[in-house]
Order: structure tokens, then C-alpha cells, then sequence
């Protein structure tokens, strides 16, 4: 058969409103890196503050300037074996136009790779949460450009390159499931097995020293992450990415219900951190299926997800692996879930006719998400942990423990993350006090 002629005519155009909603679309999903370095940073102990936001940080300074040198090439380069990508052009962003079009849709090169560029910055910053309190910033510094290079860059190839080979198999992950959760939570998994645990891990009280803070972050998180999944269509011409977004609310506020009735009746109270962990593994788990199933099926994705990421925070105490900020039970556990209940609940009418289990597909669809999950989550988990035992047989991975003990944030950044001295307590502030009124109580002032 003779190959069919495209006419200039039927070619897409750029479309300015496509581009600008994915310009949008990308400042949202920066948006959630700072949103996390919030909700890990409320989750840790007072001394440990800065460092846990300096390591989301960091991530938008390494990965952007990685990603313009090779990272894009690599990722989203032409196709060599199925593995990884390559394309000069892309080296630097030097051979690409201003106004040139990502091949097939209506939207600038630039623009698709500033989008997936926001995705390559957030990816290791969520391994940080699993390392909390204990590891050096050089070696984190370190550790985040080789992971990019050798476990990001390439499985975003295998999901959502053209030849890749997840993407050939016909793997269903609409923004990230597999790219981005299940990779990072294979990662912080793989990394704390090669560092071991906190002092005091299990034995020293670690309470989240701000819960506020944790909430904004949680804030930030949701709504950056409409960027995140409905901007993952490229476009918003057939209502795929208008699905996207709904069912994105839709699951996070299953999951958040789902998660605090867990906790009420493991635990027997509504916790705050609960509501904010709950809202984030419903994120994680429509992430890869809100474009597949339909309203009421990510009701069922969020509920499962939020129970499950619940049920599973707790492991780290049962098999006796810290994962400080629960990285594993939230992004590995919610990652994994979302992508394989696609094939259940995959309707055969959103981002593709895959339909699932229960709507008359069989099993094909969710043996292919098998081997996306398992394959994306075996190649992070190994190579993630021969990286990390790399750099700690060389420059050290961890502070030392006196460094651990007084506080990472003065041993690593020479800064605190609050300043009491002008709060009004102390010596000094009693000295300057005025004296009682006769007749009156003294009141003591607290430091």
C-alpha cells in the first residue's frame, strides 16, 4: 500500500492558544517544587528546615541546566533501541527554531521542553523526602545530576519517547506514574538501603515541626498539579485534558476522605498530616490514570490509593527501612496502584479505546501496565542504590553523626530556618521589661 501524502494543508499550526495554556501549564508544575519543598520542610524537626527545602531547591538549578545541555536530547531525542534517545539538534536547544512545532501537535519545541522540563526537576527533588536529617548537600548536589542522567532521562525515553520502549507496549501513563512516582519512590527505597537509618530512628520522637506548613505545601501541590496532569495532553482541543483536570479533583478528594476514615479507625482521629498525605496519594495515583478512566472511576482510583498509601507508611516500621517523610508508602505505593488499576477501570473512551477489566478489555491492558511499573521500578530501585553507594564510598553520602545530632541545617547551610532571638524571650528581654505594678502578678515570659 502506497504510504499516504499529508498536504501542507492538513500540517499542524501553531496554535496560540494551545501555547499559551501549556505555558501556563509548565509555570504550575514549577509551581509544585517549592510546594513540596514546603510540605517535606513542615514535616521535619526544627534543625533539619532549611536543608529539606535546599534539597527541592537545588533540583531547579541542577536538573534545567542538565536538561538544556543532554537531558532533553536524551529523553525526547530520536529513538536508538528502544532505550534511550539522541537528537544534536536538541544539545544546548542549538538547532531548534523559535516557532518550530513538536512533531504532531501545535505547540513550539521550546514549549513541550519547557514543560517536561518542570517534570525532570521535581522527580529527584521527591527522592529528598526519604533522606531526611542525614545527608550531606554536596552528595545530594552529586547524586541528583548522576540519577537524572542515568535513571530520568532514559525512563522518560521508555514512557513517553517516541520508540521508547514502554511507549511501544502501549504502557498507559498519561503524567507520570511511572516516570515520575514510581521512579522516585524505587529511588528513595533504593537509596536509604544503602545509608541506613536516622539516629534514633523509632526510639527519638521525629513530629513534624509545622503542620501549617505541611498544609500549604499540600496546597501548592494540588493546585499546581492541574498543570501537571491536565497540560500532560499538550493541547485542549478534544476535551482529553478537560477530563484530565476533573478527574484529577475528583480522585485527590476521594483519597483524602479515604485516608482520614483510615486513620480514624486504625488511630481514632482526623490528623491534618493525614488530610495533606491523603490529598498527595490521590495526586499520585490519577497522575498516570485520569486521562483513561472516567469520573466515577477515579472516585474508586483516589479511595484505593488513599487506603493503601494509609496502610502503607507504616511498613518502614515493620521491616525497619526510614524512609523519613514515607516517599516509598506515598509515591512508590500510590505510583504503582494508579498505573495498574488502569487496567480495571480504563474506560476504552478517554486518552485511548485500551479498555480495562471491568469494561469489557480482559487483561491485556493491565499486563502491559505490569511490565511498565515493575521494569521502570527494578531498573530505578538497583540503579539508584549503586549510585548512592558510589558516592558514599567516595565523598561520603552522610554528615557525621554529631552533625545529625545538632542539626543538619547549621552543619550544611551555617543558617537556621527561625530566629528567636528578637521573639521576646531571654535575658535580655527581661532585663528590658518594665517592673510589675505593685499590687499586680508578675507574668513570666517564655523563652
Amino acid at each position: 500500500m502506497a504510504p499516504a501524502i499529508t498536504l501542507a494543508a492538513d500540517a499542524p499550526t501553531l496554535s496560540a492558544a494551545n501555547t499559551g495554556f501549556m505555558l501556563i501549564c509548565s509555570a504550575l508544575v514549577l509551581i509544585m517544587t517549592p510546594g513540596l519543598a514546603f510540605f517535606y520542610g513542615g514535616m521535619v524537626r526544627v534543625k533539619s528546615t532549611l536543608n529539606m527545602l535546599m534539597m527541592s531547591f537545588i533540583s531547579m538549578g541542577i536538573v534545567t541546566i542538565l536538561w538544556v545541555l543532554y537531558g532533553f536530547s536524551l529523553a525526547f531525542g530520536t529513538d536508538s533501541g528502544s532505550i534511550i534517545g539522541w537528537s544534536s539538534d536538541f544539545v544546548g536547544f542549538s538547532g531548534i527554531g523559535k516557532v518550530e512545532l513538536w512533531d504532531g501537535y501545535t505547540i513550539p519545541i521550546y514549549v513541550f521542553a519547557v514543560f517536561q522540563l518542570m517534570f525532570a526537576i521535581i522527580t529527584p527533588a521527591l527522592i529528598s523526602g526519604a533522606l531526611a536529617d542525614r545527608v550531606k548537600f554536596t552528595a545530594w548536589s552529586l547524586f541528583i545530576a548522576l540519577w537524572a542522567t542515568v535513571v530520568y532521562f532514559p525512563v522518560a525515553h521508555w514512557v513517553w519517547g517516541a520508540g521508547g520502549w514502554a511507549f511501544e507496549l502501549g504502557v498507559i501513563d498519561f503524567a507520570g506514574g511511572t516516570a515520575v512516582h514510581i521512579n522516585a519512590g524505587a529511588a528513595a527505597l533504593g537509596v536509604i538501603l544503602v545509608i541506613g537509618k536516622r539516629i534514633g530512628f523509632k526510639k527519638d520522637p521525629m513530629r513534624p515541626h509545622s503542620l501549617p506548613l505541611v498544609m500549604l505545601g499540600a496546597g501548592l501541590l494540588w493546585f499546581g498539579w492541574f498543570g501537571f496532569n491536565a497540560g500532560s495532553w499538550l493541547g485542549n482541543d478534544d476535551g482529553v485534558g478537560a477530563l484530565m483536570f476533573v478527574n484529577t479533583q475528583i480522585a485527590t478528594a476521594a483519597a483524602m476522605l479515604a485516608w482520614l476514615a483510615y486513620e480514624k479507625i486504625r488511630h481514632g482521629a482526623f490528623t491534618t498530616l493525614g488530610a495533606a498525605s491523603g490529598a498527595v496519594a490521590g495526586l499520585v495515583a490519577i497522575t498516570p490514570s485520569g486521562g483513561a478512566v472516567s469520573p466515577l472511576g477515579a472516585i474508586a482510583v483516589g479511595a484505593i490509593a488513599g487506603v493503601l498509601c494509609a496502610m502503607a507508611v507504616g511498613l518502614k516500621y515493620k521491616f525497619g527501612y526510614d524512609d523519613s517523610l514515607d516517599v516509598v508508602g506515598v509515591h512508590l505505593v500510590g505510583g504503582v496502584a494508579g498505573s495498574l488499576l488502569i487496567g480495571f477501570f480504563a474506560t476504552g473512551g478517554g486518552q485511548s479505546d485500551a479498555a480495562g477489566l471491568f469494561y469489557g478489555g480482559g487483561l491485556d491492558q493491565f499486563w502491559k501496565q505490569c511490565a511498565g511499573v515493575f521494569g521502570v521500578l527494578a531498573y530505578s530501585l538497583v540503579a539508584s542504590a549503586v549510585l548512592a553507594f558510589l558516592i558514599d564510598k567516595t565523598i561520603g553520602m552522610r554528615v557525621t553523626e554529631d552533625d545529625e545530632i545538632a542539626g543538619i541545617d547549621q552543619a550544611e547551610h551555617a543558617e537556621t530556618a527561625y530566629d528567636f532571638s528578637g521573639a521576646g524571650g531571654g535575658a535580655a528581654a527581661r532585663t528590658a521589661a518594665p517592673a510589675p505594678v505593685a499590687g499586680t502578678a508578675s507574668k513570666k515570659v517564655d523563652a
